[in-house]
């Protein structure tokens, strides 16, 4: 984690030293702002900058202090980084924005461990000891689809409730206190559902692990917007989640292609691209075609491709206009 730290006494900077020493040593990066004395960082500068690289703000000073420099940039639950206050005689460490996705509070416990400050956590699952479905989720590298259905599981759960997580994948160890997996064909009770596919229940919290490639292969001169119209049917056609794929995989003749790395920057997805030697020397069953092989020298390429490295065929070879795709899977090892 980055942190960035902004002090506006001496004693606080004396405590931000100390923090960013432990902090530094544990291999977090740590940016210690002055906020003080004739060589002063401006506040709003410092918050802007901190705030749009996107780690951890830490304030060294008063609450209000804080309050008043993040409140122009707060933005939603699921964007904003995690914010904290702790006084300049480091007795009290407060998270107070982004406890769990951004990770306020395990930071706030971390820096309270440093300078033996209190930690004073206030979201009410943490203050309970129950399951916090956001945290555990970030934990695992989960993404949230629909985040606004978090409050709906934590409020089952400070209720009394229990909640019922269905998963595509095993999940491993004891489910915490009021969490019940659901085994066998039940998904529609689901209040939490962690797949690759669109939920049963168009109630449940949906999370979705980063576990598929798209294995891509196109004719040479092929737009962006050609391959966004084949991801676009191809995921409709089998119900799947965009936010489960990790990278594009294809040929390496394509590494170059212009319409294909344009496809990848606009979804974020790194293009990896592997020889033909390698695509053919991936093991198992694929939709071969003779046409590829001669013209490329592998059989197939999109299928190889996705699964190259240790992954399933998930969804084999799909044909559209200039475009062929296929989804690999890499089972995700999920615990609690």
């Amino acid at each position: 984690m980055t942190i960035f730290c902004i002090c506006f006494t001496k004693r606080g900077q004396a405590l931000g030293e100390r923090i960013a020493a432990a902090c530094t040593k544990s291999g977090d990066a740590f940016s210690l702002a002055i906020g003080w004395g004739p060589r002063k960082t401006p506040l709003a500068d410092f918050t802007k900058q901190a705030w749009k690289k996107g780690g951890a703000l830490l304030f060294i000073g008063a609450a209000g202090i804080a309050v008043r420099a993040i409140a122009p940039l707060l933005e939603s639950k699921a964007e904003d980084p995690a914010v904290l206050v702790l006084d300049e005689n480091g007795k009290y460490c407060v998270p107070i924005l982004s406890g769990h996705l951004g990770g306020a509070n395990a930071l706030a416990r971390k820096v309270a461990a440093i300078c033996g400050a209190v930690p004073v956590v206030t979201t009410a699952t943490d203050g309970r000891g129950l399951f916090a479905v956001d945290t555990w989720a970030k934990r695992e590298g989960l993404r949230i689809q629909n985040l606004e259905k978090a409050k709906a599981v934590s409020a089952k759960l400070l209720s009394g409730q229990e909640i019922l997580i269905q998963s595509e994948f095993p999940i491993f160890g004891a489910a915490p206190a009021g969490v019940r997996v659901l085994e066998g064909p039940a998904p529609e009770k689901a209040d939490v559902f962690v797949g690759v596919h669109t939920p049963k229940n168009p109630q449940a919290l949906h999370l979705v692990p980063r576990c598929l490639s798209l294995g891509a292969g196109c004719r040479k001169g092929t737009a962006a917007k050609t391959l966004e119209r084949a991801l676009g049917a191809f995921l409709s056609r089998v119900s799947v989640a965009e936010a489960a794929i990790f990278a594009v995989r294809s040929l390496d003749l394509k590494k170059d292609e212009p319409g294909l790395l344009a496809f990848c920057a606009a979804h974020g997805w790194p293009l990896e691209t592997f020889s033909a030697a390698e695509l053919r020397a991936q093991a198992g069953t694929f939709t071969k075609s003779a046409f590829v092989a001669r013209t490329v020298g592998v059989d197939n390429v999109c299928e190889r491709a996705a699964v190259l490295g240790g992954g399933d065929v998930f969804v084999s070879k799909t044909v559209f206009p200039s475009v062929t795709l296929a989804l690999g899977v890499f089972p995700p090892a999920l615990h609690f």
